[in-house]
């Protein structure tokens, strides 16, 4: 049997609270497939990022166990990147677009030329090939955001975590990041796990979207995006089963009977 990416086993996230004790997430369990895009969505409040961070090892659960290729998670795990929403918070000001990317690498033993070429070949895949020495403050949100996307790509992961990453982008701009995430995953084959609140997003990119649901929340279910790659802004979206899927998603979602 071959060891998934990541596995979920019985995942139990309790908090302390002024009424007592806040149940966050209970018996969660789900294995991601090595190479699969998985979307985890949910109503407002439910634990998507609780969960998320969760699976990067920022914080640890009450009951159950994550396991990384096999491997009991108890700390960040090497080979796992994180792209955040916010890219104002993430990304440093004062520093260039190289030396934004180059932060990450500075705790890998690679020579100065193998640093280089990190950066310039994952700036070429996310498309700003040229911008090394330019600010932040000097890119439009998109750009950024791929700034961002650059910066995880240049440690190579086998693991990509993003919470709610095109959330702060302007629609057009947000479509063009979904393609340049599948780009990304068919270049490098990475196993994606991204927490959104578009389930027209989690359709479009997912191989499955995993529905959380109630408090606590468990797994309401696990939907299989059967739509064939490669995937395309205007024909998938036009696809009838993407529009059965996105329905059967919001249903669950939201909690009603599908």
């Amino acid at each position: 049997m071959t060891t998934p990416a990541i596995a979920i086993r019985d995942v139990r996230m309790d908090y302390p609270s002024p009424e007592g004790v806040k149940h966050v997430l209970d018996g969660i369990s789900y294995d991601v497939t090595d190479g699969h895009y998985v979307s985890i969505v949910g109503p407002s409040g439910v634990g998507k990022t609780t969960l998320l961070r969760l699976l990067t090892g920022l914080a640890q659960p009450t009951g159950g166990s994550v396991e990384v290729r096999g491997e009991k998670l108890h700390g960040s795990p090497k080979g796992l990147a994180v792209v955040l929403q916010d890219y104002t918070r993430s990304l440093m000001p004062w520093l260039t677009v190289e030396k934004n990317i180059a932060l990450p690498l500075r705790n890998e033993k690679l020579s100065k030329t193998e640093r280089k070429d990190r950066i310039e070949s994952s700036l070429v895949e996310v498309g700003l090939e040229g911008n090394n020495t330019s600010y932040p403050w000097q890119l439009s949100g998109g750009m950024q955001q791929r700034v961002s996307i650059a910066r995880a790509l240049a440690v190579r992961p086998s693991i990509l975590v993003m919470d709610e990453p095109f959330a702060s982008v302007d629609a057009q701009t947000r479509f063009d990041l979904e393609d340049l995430v599948l780009k990304v995953r068919a270049d490098f084959h990475i196993t994606t796990v991204m927490v959104t609140h578009d389930i027209d997003e989690a359709v479009y990119l997912s191989d499955e979207v995993v529905v959380l649901y109630g408090k606590p929340a468990k797994v309401s279910e696990v939907v299989t995006i059967d739509l064939p790659f490669p995937r395309s802004q205007i024909e998938t979206r036009n696809d009838h089963r993407f529009a059965a899927l996105r329905t059967r998603i919001y249903e669950k979602v939201r909690g009603l009977e599908a």
